[in-house]
């Protein structure tokens, strides 16, 4: 595969954590560093130029580590946070002041109860004023179950290719994202196939290409790959990508749309 086409990319999904850091009682504690050095050396290489730190759910809302890096890199890096469902509006202005852009629900491996987000009008109000997105990572076939609760105004990124049951037209998950799309952006992460069990990740990229359109579509690595590192290979990563987005849209869902998103 010849990387050289691509001049410029934003990997939209990555996460840096600390062996051994997470908050009490986190279903997950990284035995291992995943720098930010670490993943600019590697995803350097094959020509991504941003990304988009995604907070670790296991560090909770504590997002400093990640303001202070996006405060000293503001021209490489965007970041995706975790709040609680009562923060303050002081708060988010910091986080958005430093280059955080959305929050992140990782409902994956709990019972994706939000009854306690679907009473935070003032949370979805502030997001909406600034321009923010609500990312949701949920188990495979949980997102309709989720988006009925959400605000239909909302603005929503994907996480892992929405997770289907299968990769069909008239999968629930499908045809919840695109009654979605109608009410409010939706975008929808190529990423993460280890986490999508039985169902082909290209049959599924070309369907979410078919149902959604190009515009839709992000790309992330996913990086470290937490509990698959031994897929966090750029050159395997990009690779995918590839196989996975046609050679004529394949700037525009790594750099277009992500510059849109996230720095427009």
């Amino acid at each position: 595969m010849n990387f050289s086409m691509l001049k410029n990319g934003v990997d939209t999904h990555f996460h840096v954590f600390k062996a051994g850091v997470a908050t009490e009682g986190a279903r997950y504690v990284p035995r291992y560093n995943a720098l930010l050095a670490d993943w600019t050396q590697q995803s350097q290489q094959v020509g991504i130029t941003r990304g988009v730190w995604v907070q670790p759910s296991f560090l909770g809302t504590d997002n400093q580590l990640m303001v202070e890096a996006l405060k000293a890199h503001p021209d490489m890096l965007r970041g995706i946070a975790v709040v609680s469902p009562d923060v303050s509006l002081e708060t988010l202005t910091v986080l958005h002041d430093a280059g955080v852009r959305g929050i992140r629900l990782n409902l994956a491996g709990t019972p994706h109860d939000i009854s306690e987000w679907t009473q935070t009008d003032r949370l979805w109000q502030a997001i909406n004023s600034m321009g923010w997105h609500l990312e949701i990572h949920t188990d495979q076939g949980k997102l309709p179950s989720v988006l009925q609760q959400l605000p239909s105004d909302i603005a929503l990124v994907i996480d892992h290719m929405a997770k289907p049951s299968e990769a069909a037209s008239d999968d629930p998950t499908i045809l919840s994202i695109k009654h979605r799309a109608n009410l409010a952006p939706v975008y929808v992460k190529l990423s993460g196939a280890y986490r999508l069990g039985q169902v082909d990740s290209t049959k599924l990229a070309t369907l979410l290409l078919n149902e959604l359109g190009s515009e839709a579509l992000l790309w992330g690595s996913d990086w470290p790959c937490t509990n698959h590192e031994a897929f966090a290979d750029f050159n395997a990563l990009i690779e995918q990508a590839h196989a996975w987005i046609p050679a004529n849209i394949f700037e525009h869902v790594l750099w277009a749309n992500p510059m849109k998103l996230y720095w427009g």
